[in-house]
């Protein structure tokens, strides 16, 4: 395998760090009347997770944080001493993590056509098909180590045709689900063009075929945007409310063409979309996943990008 966990150290370095949350000064901050959990995806400004941390707290003026990779590592790659820094860091700078943004199958089914849509390394993330019930274990293991109740999952790169696999699929998502509730833990399925889940109505026949409650799904208007849907309100409006869970927040300069835009310069109805969201009682993150490099660093194009959401979040009176 191309990955050593090493699950073994990192599940005793753990409980090392579970003995010392007693003694910890981190205290998450109280929600505020804010109707969501205004985030930033951490490796969206940068892969030292420090200065990431000092930007979302002290110039983004947020709580909230996803985690998916720092110090060039996908975030279930992170050892205990890593993991330590990490909970220090977010200690330092008052903020509570969101969910754990892990690659869990993002991966080819297994039996199937090689999928044209494969990435390789796709942000620190190099796992085996093997590997995949081990990385659903590490994610958990990390929601808990950072106080989470949410990892982010996918349902394998997307097939020409996926309906002679789609029942096996999903039953793999009901198992990992099932996996997951024992430990009362969330998978947030997000919608990637990439994958099989890409648009709200592939979205929406997913989340009535896995009925878990441990299965919600990962929001995601750009994504939905780039496989061709319009997402609010068109593709918003077919969805269960009750099972979003989670959503991630960019924007695309045309309906099915894959040009990411900062937040506020492309096509998508945000300030209808949060609205929206508002309305019908979504209360977890709305996430800055930028994508957009248009101002010549990650870092730039996510400030840029979080000005554009800030003014959406207010047009919708939800900031």
């Amino acid at each position: 395998m191309s990955v050593q966990f090493a699950r073994r150290e990192f599940l005793a370095g753990m409980v090392a760090v579970t003995a010392a949350k007693a003694a910890s000064r981190f205290s998450p901050m109280p929600d505020s009347n804010q109707p969501f959990r205004v985030s930033v995806i951490n490796d969206e400004i940068s892969q030292d997770f420090g200065h990431a941390c000092e930007v979302v707290s002290r110039d983004f003026g947020m709580g909230w944080i996803e985690l998916r990779g720092m110090w060039k590592k996908n975030i279930v790659n992170l050892d205990e001493k890593e993991v330590a820094e990490a909970r220090r860091i977010l200690e330092k700078y008052q903020l509570k993590v969101t969910d754990i943004a892990s690659p869990l199958f993002k991966v080819d089914w297994p039996g199937a056509p090689k999928s044209k849509f494969r990435e390789s390394g796709s942000f620190g993330a190099n796992f085996t098909l093997e590997q995949q019930d081990e990385v659903l274990e590490r994610a958990m293991d990390l929601a808990k180590a950072f106080q989470t109740d949410r990892v982010r999952c996918f349902d394998f790169w997307r097939l020409e045709d996926q309906a002679p696999y789609r029942a096996a699929i999903n039953e793999k998502l009901r198992d990992a689900a099932a996996k997951a509730a024992k430990k009362g833990i969330i998978l947030v399925l997000e919608n990637e063009m990439a994958c099989n889940t890409a648009t709200a109505a592939e979205s929406a026949k997913v989340l009535s075929a896995v009925q878990s409650p441990s299965l919600m799904l990962n929001w995601d208007p750009g994504n939905a945007a780039a496989g061709g849907e319009i997402p609010y309100p068109d593709g918003y409006n077919l969805l269960p409310k009750e099972r979003i869970g989670h959503c991630h927040c960019k924007d695309l300069v045309k309906i099915g063409k894959g040009d990411w835009a900062p937040m506020g310069g492309g096509v998508i109805d945000w300030a209808g979309q949060f609205k929206a969201l508002k309305r019908d009682g979504y209360r977890f993150a709305v996430s800055l996943e930028t994508h957009w490099e248009g101002s010549g660093s990650k870092e730039e194009s996510s400030r840029k990008s979080w000005a554009g959401m800030k003014k959406l979040l207010q047009q919708a009176d939800a900031l």
